[in-house]
């Protein structure tokens, strides 16, 4: 312990030294920390509040709260201070909050709340896989009860080598984003995205990764074992049991046990869709509950959690028993899939996804780079070019609750089916376009994020946008009792609701582009998700082949009611020459053309345009203003000035009413005999052909009209004017690279 009374404990990850000081901070929280990895620093709280009577679900909340200062910037926002936190904060709260939650008690009710708070940031260390860290260790010394300690790693993928925690270069180049969280055990959450990465190296990847978190979680729990002498680790408080009497428990097993499985072989029989099974079950608990009700006519609460139960053990028998689902399906079979596109007809794209009664509309808009989404978070991204937003209206599971702002589940989903379809995104350089997708949910019965990837990607095609592959999406699902262990492909509402596992994968023909794994018992193994992915990659393949039938690949073209893009590249000096001062002539050029202009400070400019011809009328005129005359090119021009001394050529022909370039051919180089009055060969408004020979002290253009045309045979002079092009010039015309408006 140090003089200021607090201890420090380290353990090296990936070559970096993560630390966490202990009885340091927060000394009214149940337990606090200040975790730090590399340069990253998070203080974590966990607090407790007294148990609440009645509830009958366990009050978990995480918060994970981003704080400016940590890079050393003050917040964009008008009022200059932190406001909600970020999409990427919610997520990170997210990952925590499911790293965690299924290692507590499952009658422990007591409000518990879990404080990140983001304090440093080294942008090779994660935040997030900080506060999780932190997390672990401030439960695991607190009196709160918990099943942990839990570790936590980033897996990478650079030039074929798997990675530990990738540093933000290494994360640039890597083909995959696993973060993999889990006890000595096994593990309890997964979250990924992936550039198309096989299956086998997903289950390589998670192998290593909880290797490494066993190591993380032995070290946690021998630092309880060293500070609870030094009282900086609490006695767990014990968690009441609360179990129902042994009468009301045999009451409800003999008045219902038989009535429920029957009820749930009729579903199963008769392939009850979510509504009919629901009314049908829920009718079964209602009849058991009133006649075991008479006789504990105290007990209802109870009552109502031991008739629950008895469903749930109903459902899992039929499905490890039996081998058949409450619907009637094997554990394989996928529910019917119906794909539609071009649903909307005044949108950019539409596909419409339907598989069982999950059923959902996604909506895709493009838009120019002005359109793209700029962030004030903590890492290096500034803005974004492509959005998934993710609406769960109540009238999709047929209930009537006002419609709110969107929350964390909305967010958590709306962001996964995002990651699913980066991957096969074209390059800004190939498609310049901003892309925003909406996914709303029309109808809800299990894996609604799974059929926003596949309604997504239905209008991305429908949109005419090249992506590289088209991605689906598949839910598993795990029922497991002791040994006995059943995958469930495509799993509807009330299997996830009963089942220990929410497994969600996406991808192409090819490989793996997104993972989520929630799960509801303390762990699973890599072979179970090794099973679980083998039978997703089947079901992915065949919902793929059910988008052929409908839209075999990308339109050819993009919606013709979709903006045109048109991208080039000039020289970042030249910028100033198309913004003019104060503005001046890029606001003459969009209101010429009507189109939007938008100009990176690396030279890339894109035009917006309604229609093909503003945009191409507006790139004439842009290359026009930037271009620059080379020396030794020959170019047609215009006679604009006669002088004694020569004449001025404009070259590049002047646009919006500004001037163009021009040069000066000296008298001497207007021909190759000697020529006495300037007016003897050119005229103000000929064209003629000219070459530019350089330029001079003071940076302007000198241009020579004889050294664009042959010698005259045997050294012949010229006589009199030519008119437009003397007799003498080329047999082929050299092309310029700017014509006249």
């Amino acid at each position: 312990m140090t003089e200021q009374g607090y201890i420090t404990r380290t353990i090296e990850i990936s070559g970096r030294t993560f630390s966490v000081d202990i009885g340091r901070v927060a000394g009214q929280a149940s337990a606090g920390v200040l975790a730090r990895y590399g340069e990253t620093v998070v203080l974590v709280a966990a607090t407790r509040e007294a148990l609440r009577e009645g509830l009958d679900f366990f009050p978990l909340t995480v918060d994970y709260e981003e704080r400016h200062y940590a890079v050393g910037r003050i917040p964009g926002s008008f009022m200059k201070r932190e406001g909600r936190p970020g999409e990427k904060a919610i997520l990170a709260a997210r990952l925590i909050d499911r790293s965690i939650r299924p290692l507590f008690p499952r009658n422990f009710t007591q409000d518990v709340h879990v404080v990140a708070l983001v304090m440093s940031v080294d942008q090779d260390c994660s935040p997030a896989i900080t506060a999780i860290l932190g997390a672990s260790v401030a439960l695991t010394l607190s009196d709160i009860p918990f099943a942990g300690p839990v570790g936590a790693v980033i897996m990478g993928m650079v030039d074929g080598q798997l990675v530990v925690n990738p540093t933000l270069e290494q994360d640039e180049k890597s083909d995959l984003h696993l973060t993999v969280a889990g006890t000595r055990e096994a593990i309890n959450m997964v979250e990924a995205g992936a550039k198309e990465v096989s299956e086998e190296i997903i289950v390589e990847a998670l192998t290593k990764a909880h290797a490494e978190i066993q190591r993380i979680a032995e070290w946690v729990g021998e630092i309880r074992a060293e500070v609870e002498p030094l009282g900086l680790a609490h006695p767990k408080i014990e968690v009441p049991a609360n179990e129902p009497g042994p009468e009301l428990v045999e009451a409800v097993r003999s008045a219902g046990y038989e009535k429920m499985r029957a009820a749930v072989h009729h579903c199963k029989n008769e392939r009850l869709d979510k509504k009919s099974a629901d009314r049908h079950l829920e009718g079964t608990k209602a009849e058991i509950i009133n006649a075991v009700l008479e006789n504990f006519p105290e007990e209802e609460q109870r009552l109502k959690s031991l008739v629950d139960k008895l469903e749930k053990e109903a459902v899992r028998e039929l499905v490890l028993k039996e081998k058949v689902r409450l619907d009637g399906r094997a554990f394989d079979e996928i529910r019917d899939i119906s794909v539609e596109v071009n649903v909307l007809p005044r949108t950019h794209g539409s596909g419409l996804f339907q598989r069982g009664q999950t059923q959902v509309l996604s909506v895709l808009t493009l838009g120019a780079v002005r359109d793209e989404q700029i962030l004030d978070g903590l890492d290096t991204q500034e803005t974004k070019r492509f959005m998934h937003h993710y609406n769960f209206p109540s009238f999709s599971t047929g209930e009537a609750r006002p419609i709110r702002s969107a929350g964390r589940r909305e967010i958590g989903h709306g962001a996964l089916a995002g990651r699913a379809l980066e991957a096969v995104l074209p390059g800004e350089d190939v498609f310049p376009y901003t892309i925003r997708i909406v996914s709303e949910v029309l109808s809800s019965n299990g894996s609604t994020s799974m059929a926003s990837v596949c309604g997504s990607c239905l209008a991305l095609m429908d949109a005419g946008v090249p992506i590289k592959a088209p991605v689906a999406g598949i839910a598993m699902g795990l029922i497991k009792e002791g040994d006995e262990v059943a995958v469930l492909t495509d799993i509807q509402g009330t299997e996830d609701h009963l089942g220990d596992m929410d497994f969600k994968v996406a991808g192409t023909e090819q490989g793996v582009t997104a993972l989520q794994m929630d799960i509801k018992i303390a762990g699973i193994t890599p072979e179970i998700l090794a099973q679980a992915m083998a039978q997703a990659r089947e079901a992915r393949l065949y919902i793929l082949d059910r988008y052929k039938e409908v839209i075999p690949g990308p339109r050819p073209e993009i919606s013709p009611r979709a903006p045109r893009i048109i991208h080039t590249t000039i020289d970042p000096e030249k910028i100033r020459d198309i913004i003019g001062p104060g503005g001046k002539i890029i606001r003459k050029i969009t209101e010429t053309t009507g189109v939007d202009i938008d100009v990176e400070d690396d030279g890339r400019v894109f035009i917006t345009a309604p229609d093909p011809e503003g945009g191409k009328k507006a790139l004439e005129i842009i290359k026009t203003l930037t271009a620059e005359v080379k020396v030794g090119e020959v170019y047609l021009g215009r006679v604009v000035k006669i002088m004694d001394f020569g004449c001025f050529v404009e070259v590049i022909p002047g646009v919006l009413g500004l001037p163009g370039k021009d040069g000066l051919v000296h008298i001497s180089h207007l021909a190759h005999n000697r020529v006495r009055k300037v007016e003897d060969v050119v005229r103000e408004g000929d064209q003629i052909l000219v070459k530019a020979i350089g330029f001079d002290n003071q940076g302007r253009l000198k241009l020579s009209k004889k050294e664009a045309m042959e010698p005259p045979a045997g050294g012949a002079g010229e006589t009199g004017r030519p008119g437009l092009i003397q007799d003498d010039r080329p047999d082929r015309r050299p092309r310029s690279r700017f014509s006249r408006r």
